[in-house]
Parts: structure tokens; C-alpha cells; sequence
């Protein structure tokens, strides 16, 4: 049984956030989602659904930073014109699916996601952070801060590159400094309206640092040690949404089918044959129903997901090729 981490609370609270996180920040980083985000490997469907997300991740943190933008634990590290996301994250996603910036929540992606409701690890995300934020001293908001503010300075560049290559946004519009599609990984000089570069992003990560250490002074022991473990439950949280990610092997059978009914569409359109009486019997409807379900029951106890998961759909789709042709046939 492993005892709960000893703490020199006297240090700099950017020195206990660094030294206190280190075991959770890996586990984070290496991620089967953050390895196919950082090796460009996800479909850009998939990478867009990640960017919706983290947009309401951002929005939820920085209305709260917002709303105790003066509170002494969180005023020194506060400048929305210098770290906030929420509106890069809603620009890249609305130029990814060619929509404009007000339209993309009615966009396909955006409606699977939310129905019938966002994805647990979301909500359990979005939750905390509003239970902050409405809490009587929400100065563990600094700690998600600190953890997604400072990662996006540290990797943003890299990141960025990255996923310029992987969907194609290496244009001639963003070497001119546009960014089109990648704003979200781009921040301005901290006392310029220009992009920064890796050297100007250090200087924010150090002015951001020296705010956290400002922070620290201005709080109890007891709140100090509680921003530090928020910050390593802040990146569980984070593991949460990357968990959410499918692997291209997972959106792979989705995709297929869609092609292959797409086919026998088009298979169906050239042949022009005569239509079919359309009426069914009743032991036939009850059947495909039988199906249906028995499909909604694999994927609401297991889900589709992994290799065990593929080996699940194949078998609801032979199953239920099966049943629809018994089924046609007795229609016949």
C-alpha cells in the first residue's frame, strides 16, 4: 500500500506543481490518444471531435477565470488576450469543416458528440471544474491552468508543425503568419501583438511561473497542498479525454460499411430494378427488432472499441446480415 506524497510546502508553488505532478504528467503524455495525436495519426474527423472537446474544456475554465479574474490566487496568473483558447479552438474547428465559425455545433461531428449526451470522461471533466468555479475559494482553478496553459506553451510549436502536416494545412496562407486551422497552438508575444516564438513562449512560461509563486505566497499551507493535487487530478482528467479518442482502426468498420451501402446504392440505382412490395410480415419485423437489439446490447455493455471490440462488430453485422436476409426472404 503506497503512502500519500510528502511535501515540503515552503518551496514555490511552481516548484511543488512541478515536483508534485511529475509521475502523472508521463502517465498523460504517454497515452495511446497522446500518442496518435502527437504522431499525427488520427483521422481528421477524429482530430476534430478532440478539438471540440478540449473547446469545452477551455470554455469552462476560462468562464470561471473569468468570473474570479480578481480572486488573489488566480488574478496573478489572469490574462485572457494572452492564454485564452476557447476562440482559437472554435476558429481551427469551424476552418477544418470548411463551416462558418457560428455554424460547426450543428455540423454532424459536433452532433454526435453531444448525443445523446458528451462523453463521460467530458462531463466528469466539465463537472469539476464548475464545482470549482462555484465553490466558496476556487483557487484549485490555478492548478488546471497550469496544466493546460503551460502544456500548450511548452509543446505548441512542435504540436503545431505536426498537425499542419498531418491535414494538410502547410498552405502558403499560414507561412505568412495566418495559421489557418492551428491558431489554437499559437500565442502572441507577452508584451506584443506578434506570434511568439519558442524563445517569446519561455518568457510567458516564466512570467506565468512567477505568477503561480505570487499565488502560493498569498494562501495557506493547506490551500497550497490542494492546488497541487488538483493539478495531478487535472491531468487524470486530461487522460480521461484522450481515452475518448478512437483509433483509426476503430473508425475504420464505420467507415466501410458506409461504403459498402454507398455500393449497393449505387449497385441497386444501375440495375433499375422494379420496386418490391414493401409490406413485411410480422414475424419478420419482430425479428429485425431482435437484431437491433441485440446489437444496442453488445454496445452499450462493451462497446465496439480494441480488438476484442472489432471482433464484436463483425459478429453484429453477420448476425444481422443473416436476419435481414431471412428476413427478405420470407418477405418474398
Amino acid at each position: 500500500m503506497s503512502s500519500a506524497p510528502v511535501y515540503d510546502l515552503s518551496q514555490p508553488l511552481a516548484t511543488l506543481l512541478r515536483e508534485g505532478t511529475k509521475q502523472a504528467h508521463t502517465d498523460a503524455e504517454t497515452s495511446q490518444g497522446a500518442r496518435l495525436l502527437l504522431g499525427g495519426q488520427l483521422p481528421k474527423d477524429e482530430y476534430v471531435r478532440f478539438l471540440m472537446m478540449l473547446w469545452y474544456v477551455y470554455d469552462t475554465i476560462e468562464r470561471g477565470l473569468d468570473r474570479h479574474s480578481t480572486y488573489p490566487t488566480l488574478e496573478p496568473t489572469y490574462n485572457p488576450t494572452l492564454l485564452a483558447r476557447a476562440s482559437t479552438l472554435s476558429a481551427d474547428i469551424a476552418y477544418l469543416l470548411e463551416v462558418p465559425e457560428d455554424q460547426w455545433k450543428a455540423h454532424p461531428i459536433h452532433k454526435e458528440l453531444v448525443t445523446p449526451r458528451l462523453p463521460q470522461a467530458l462531463e466528469t471533466y466539465l463537472s469539476r471544474l464548475q464545482a470549482l468555479a462555484d465553490s466558496p475559494d476556487p483557487s484549485p482553478l490555478l492548478a488546471h491552468s497550469y496544466v493546460r496553459y503551460l502544456g500548450d506553451l511548452s509543446g505548441g510549436q512542435s504540436i503545431k508543425r505536426i498537425i499542419a502536416k498531418a491535414y494538410g494545412l502547410e498552405s502558403e496562407d499560414n507561412k505568412a503568419g495566418s495559421d489557418l486551422g492551428v491558431s489554437f497552438y499559437v500565442f502572441k508575444e507577452l508584451r506584443s501583438a506578434n506570434n511568439a516564438s519558442i524563445g517569446e513562449m519561455k518568457k510567458i512560461k516564466d512570467w506565468f511561473r512567477e505568477g503561480m509563486n505570487v499565488a502560493g505566497e498569498r494562501c495557506e499551507d493547506e490551500a497550497k497542498l490542494t492546488i497541487v493535487e488538483e493539478a495531478s487530478n487535472a491531468f487524470r482528467l486530461n487522460m480521461g479525454i484522450f481515452n475518448t479518442i478512437r483509433t483509426p482502426e476503430e473508425t475504420k468498420p464505420a467507415t466501410k460499411e458506409r461504403s459498402q451501402v454507398s455500393k449497393r446504392k449505387d449497385e441497386s440505382v444501375t440495375e433499375q430494378e422494379p420496386p418490391r412490395d414493401a409490406s413485411w410480415p410480422l414475424s419478420s419485423v419482430a425479428a429485425v427488432i431482435a437484431a437491433v437489439c441485440l446489437g444496442h446490447f453488445i454496445l452499450v455493455v462493451g462497446g465496439f472499441t480494441g480488438d476484442k471490440g472489432y471482433q464484436k462488430l463483425l459478429f453484429v453485422e453477420r448476425w444481422l446480415s443473416e436476419t435481414f436476409l431471412k428476413t427478405a426472404t420470407d418477405a418474398n
